[in-house]
């Protein structure tokens, strides 16, 4: 029986040998042997295409190798050939080639040693191009690089973004939205036992702001933010919440003496000076304190109704919150409302009280008097509810609607056929200052000589400013006089009246109240007298309650007087029939 011969027939190896070199072909992976006894090395056709000799196969210097290596990779190439001779195992390299014409490109290196049939040792091994791959890997590190840059990019984006809706862009310190977030945190912190809120007010910035600009008002608060900062405690916060208010959190405070220590260090450093230019500017705090050790306490609104009060009490203080406090204010405000309605609804109504002659006691002059015409409470005298004006912004607006009163009630009379004296109306500071008033005082075609402004002695000081005096010099233009109400009381001065060259000035009732008993009081009234006088200005008495201080106050050389021994306030309807009266008697 004839055994078949396992042996493969050269055409079989033929056959092999062709789909061998058709897929090295259509992959494009050179062969290469390197015999190293005689240090010979084979190239097949693809090899040389690879190396770009323009060669075919066949043994090439090993030069033509080395050569080609891209300078940069050389030495670590050959290095890593030299290291697997010396292994004896596999050889593993990636580098760069340079082709003849200086393009450059990435060749993956792979081979196994083994000895030969003539018992030499040789590496046997192949290389293809990974250009596209190295390019490819390359731009995906790149557009990872991006991704990662873009990405870092965008956190520190979104971190200046938070940053910025987080805090004050002049002074840099937390602002209302951090404040309200770090007190939140702070209320639900288990470890916090006590939390406090100290709520600031810079004192005189707006007088800073409109006599210097702007720019100084920015350098108080940029200083005022780092002075209240040093002065807060480690634990605790500074914030700006706005304007010119501030608001410092205390954690776990030890009690009330410990805040008021740091509401004090806050006022002492800023009163420090400013240097602004050439100018040394000056402020100060007021400042309100709420605490809690209950985490729903709304300690910024309860720190407000303090600062509130430290403000009208004169500034410059420090109140602590409290129930009453919180009542108190609750009822100025529902005051404050009413008031609004009252003056929409025409409530606000002069009362008159007549001016008389110190030695004829006729009728010279008229003082229109605020009352409010209340559903339930009746009349109210304005000692319940002009303070309330003052702090609420609302008495330019009563002063407006009883110079439209006065005037309406003026053409009444007129028309019933009265011989009308001059009228005072009062005017406060804030009407003085509004920058619509002349216009508004034309719009009401106010007869020449019929009205006469009284202005409060607080508000002509030395200091007053050049907007006030244009004011005063327009209005006087227009006819209407101008008095100064409520002289004596220690603001004004010589130089104020002489800037000012008032018609009149009313000696304060405090002045008159004890004239009878106090020689002081007297000598001063004479001095004061005197004074008018000499600058050609005539003087009204108010408060005049009784006869006694009328014939002294006449003795003294007062050409006017005012008071309830003389006159009580009384509605338009009764002044209507005095003037009657009067007029029946000529």
């Amino acid at each position: 029986m004839e055994t078949s011969n396992p042996t493969r027939s050269e055409r079989e190896f033929q056959d092999i040998l062709r789909r061998l070199e058709l897929a090295l072909d259509a992959s494009q992976i050179g062969v290469w042997e390197h015999n190293l006894d005689q240090n010979v090395i084979s190239w097949d056709v693809q090899m040389h295409r690879l190396y770009q000799t323009g060669q075919k196969s066949g043994a090439v210097p090993t030069a033509i190798w080395s050569n080609a290596i891209h300078p940069d990779d050389r030495i670590r190439a050959i290095q890593d050939f030299e290291d697997a001779i010396h292994r004896r195992g596999q050889y593993n390299s990636e580098f760069r080639i340079v082709w003849p014409n200086g393009e450059i490109r990435h060749i993956r290196s792979r081979a196994h040693f083994y000895v030969n049939e003539e018992g030499a040792p040789s590496f046997i091994g192949a290389e293809w191009d990974v250009t596209a791959d190295v390019r490819l890997n390359d731009e995906a590190a790149r557009q990872r690089t991006v991704a990662e840059a873009r990405a870092l990019a965008l956190e520190e984006s979104s971190a200046r973004v938070e940053y910025a809706a987080e805090h004050d862009y002049l002074t840099g310190l937390p602002n209302r939205r951090l404040f309200d977030k770090r007190l939140i945190e702070l209320a639900e912190d288990p470890t916090v036992s006590t939390l406090a809120v100290l709520h600031l007010d810079l004192d005189e910035f707006k007088q800073i702001n409109d006599s210097f600009g702007h720019a100084a008002g920015d350098a108080v608060l940029r200083a005022a933010a780092l002075r209240i900062e040093a002065a807060t405690p480690r634990a605790g916060m500074a914030a700006r919440i706005g304007g010119d208010e501030f608001v410092i959190i205390l954690v776990n405070f030890g009690n009330l003496i410990e805040l008021t220590r740091v509401a004090r260090d806050v006022q002492r450093r800023l009163k420090k000076t400013i240097r602004f230019g050439s100018e040394m500017l000056q402020s100060g705090a007021s400042i309100g304190i709420s605490w809690s050790d209950r985490a729903e306490a709304n300690l910024l609104a309860e720190s407000d109704i303090a600062l509130y009060q430290a403000k009208v009490s004169g500034r410059d203080r420090i109140e602590f919150f409290s129930q009453q406090l919180k009542d108190e204010l609750m009822g100025k405000r529902r005051l404050a409302e009413e008031l609004k309605l009252a003056l929409e609804h025409n409530e606000i109504v002069p009362f008159y009280q007549l001016q008389l002659d110190a030695h004829t006691r006729e009728i010279v002059g008229i003082e229109a008097l605020a009352r409010w015409k209340h559903d339930e409470r009746g009349i109210i005298s304005p000692a319940g509810f002009l303070k309330i004006a003052d702090e609420y912004g609302l008495s330019a607006e009563i002063d407006a609607a009883i110079l439209r009163h006065v005037l309406e009630d003026r053409r009444v009379w007129q028309h019933h056929g009265a011989t009308l004296p001059r009228i005072a109306v009062n005017i406060s500071g804030q009407r003085l200052y509004d920058p619509l008033l002349i216009d508004d005082l034309l719009a009401l075609d106010i007869p020449q000589d019929a009205i006469v402004f009284e202005l409060v002695e607080t508000i002509f000081l030395d200091d007053c400013d050049d907007e006030l005096l244009q004011n005063v010099e327009r209005i006087k233009q227009m006819g209407i006089e101008i008095e100064i109400d409520d002289f004596g009381s220690g603001h004004a001065s010589l130089i104020g009246l002489v800037r000012l060259r008032p018609s009149r000035l009313k000696i304060d009732r405090q002045l008159v109240d004890e004239i009878d008993t106090s020689a002081e009081q007297r000598r001063v009234v004479k001095a004061i007298i005197e004074i008018a006088k000499a600058l050609g200005v005539d003087v009204i008495a108010e408060g005049v309650e009784t006869e006694s201080h009328a014939a002294t106050l006449t003795k003294l050389g007062c050409q006017t007087l005012q008071g309830f021994a003389l006159s009580l306030p009384i509605p338009a309807s009764e002044i209507d029939l005095i003037f009657a009266a009067t007029e029946s008697v000529r």
